[in-house]
């Protein structure tokens, strides 16, 4: 019980992170949709079906907004006339519910219920790998012809939700953080986009000037992810946050509030406050994702744009997901997976991706230039290739609510050091 709710709770925090913190988690409809226990052993490679006989696939999903609702009937339309093997998806339309949608999910499937296929959450892998519930999709994707279409690292990020080294999860889309910036505030401090991770804290350093700080700081409860991009190009992990590398991240960290290159309030900023702070022009520079580019836009026309955080010796920056996955009770595993690869780089790939504004998997699809003349859209993309999730364990609720946000308050105001906080971290995170 205890493992399952911790799982329910991490997905709480996710859609907290890039779904509560920005409205639905993606960018306002930008246009309209165009016309652990698990089995090691990989599903075969799918053989197209012997016969035409006709096969029906149920598809649970949630929809954040009248957009979602639209692109996603509508790929079900069209992949339902399309589709030369017979196959009808149905689709049923569940509440995302603070996360009640994958404690439902979770219910159902448990009873011998549910459906077929699903939308999906990465932080409720381990729960449903760990009762056997998902089918392992390295053989169907193994032999896809578009396998090549998303980058691996994507792949490698599904992998990566659950112990063992197995495709569980099939990749649909992505939200990436990137850094906000104003180009006038640059052009004024005689500055360019930072290349490298020490040219990223020079910009701090030089920005802060006339009033207004280089980078606002989100020092209370979940800004641990655009901390983890400090950490990881200093050249940490999250595996071990006392290293020396983990070490100068987190100082290079606290260092910015230590030499005023943040406002004052940075230890107990949350969103709302860094993007106001952003809007307001109190700060130079600010870390979101596509869900907050409209307001952004509407306020400063063209004096604002995004880069991805600048690498070091690593580089990392934080990716929310919504994916697809297939249960083990579909009857024709075969079909359901059909479905989820038309999502994945078929047209329903751009149909939903240009229609909700969440960034495309598939690389057909992020070169259209509706993604690559935005350069909100772009800067997200770039993000792509190192981007990756928070360490999904039964600790990692305690360790974003309370264990990051409370030593590294602590470790700002200077009332404990940089290794001890770390070292609580450590603890929090590992070692219970």
């Amino acid at each position: 019980m205890k493992k399952t709710l911790c799982i329910f709770v991490a997905v709480i925090m996710c859609a907290a992170i890039f779904a509560a913190c920005g409205g639905s988690g993606t960018a306002p409809a930008p246009a309209p949709a165009p016309a652990e226990g698990e089995s090691s052993a990989a599903e075969p490679a799918p053989e197209a079906p012997e016969s035409a006989e006709p096969v029906t696939i149920t598809h649970w999903y949630w929809s954040d907004n009248d957009s979602w609702t639209a692109a996603m009937e509508q790929n079900v339309a069209d992949f339902n006339a399309a589709n030369d093997k017979n196959i009808t998806v149905v689709l049923e339309v569940y509440p995302w519910d603070g996360g009640g949608f994958s404690e439902n999910l979770f219910t159902a499937a448990m009873g011998g219920g549910g459906p077929d296929t699903a939308q999906f959450k990465l932080t409720a892998t381990p729960l449903f790998t760990a009762n056997n519930l998902l089918v392992n999709l390295e053989g169907y994707v193994g032999g896809w012809d578009k396998k090549n279409d998303i980058n691996d690292n994507i792949y490698n990020i599904m992998r990566s939700a659950h112990e063992g080294d197995d495709l569980y999860v099939m990749p649909f889309c992505t939200q990436i953080l990137y850094v906000y910036y104003r180009p006038s505030m640059f052009e004024a401090a005689g500055i360019g986009i930072p290349q490298t991770y020490e040219e990223f804290l020079e910009a701090c350093a030089t920005l802060t000037r006339d009033g207004a700080y280089g980078f606002g700081m989100r020092g209370a409860a979940n800004g641990h992810e655009p901390w983890g991009s400090f950490i990881q190009a200093a050249g940490g992990d999250f595996t071990d946050f006392t290293s020396a590398d983990a070490l100068k991240g987190m100082q290079d960290y606290l260092d910015l509030f230590n030499n005023g290159y943040v406002p004052p309030t940075a230890p107990s900023d949350g969103f709302n406050e860094i993007i106001a702070n952003f809007q307001s022009g109190l700060t130079a520079m600010v870390v979101h994702h596509t869900g907050s580019f409209q307001g952004m836009v509407d306020i400063f026309g063209d004096d604002v744009s995004a880069f991805q955080f600048p690498g070091g010796k690593g580089r990392w920056t934080s990716m929310g997901d919504t994916n697809n996955v297939i249960f083990e009770k579909a009857e024709n595993k075969e079909a359901a997976f059909e479905w989820l690869a038309y999502l994945a780089a078929g047209k329903g790939q751009e149909v939903w991706t240009v229609g909700t504004g969440n960034i495309p998997v598939s690389t057909t699809v992020q070169n259209l230039d509706f993604f690559q003349s935005n350069r909100f859209y772009k800067a997200s993309i770039d993000g792509v290739g190192f981007a990756g999730i928070f360490p999904i364990r039964d600790t990692t609720t305690e360790f974003i609510t309370s264990a990051w946000p409370s030593n590294t308050q602590a470790a700002l105001l200077g009332q404990i050091t940089a290794e001890q906080a770390m070292a609580e971290m450590q603890k929090v995170l590992w070692e219970q």
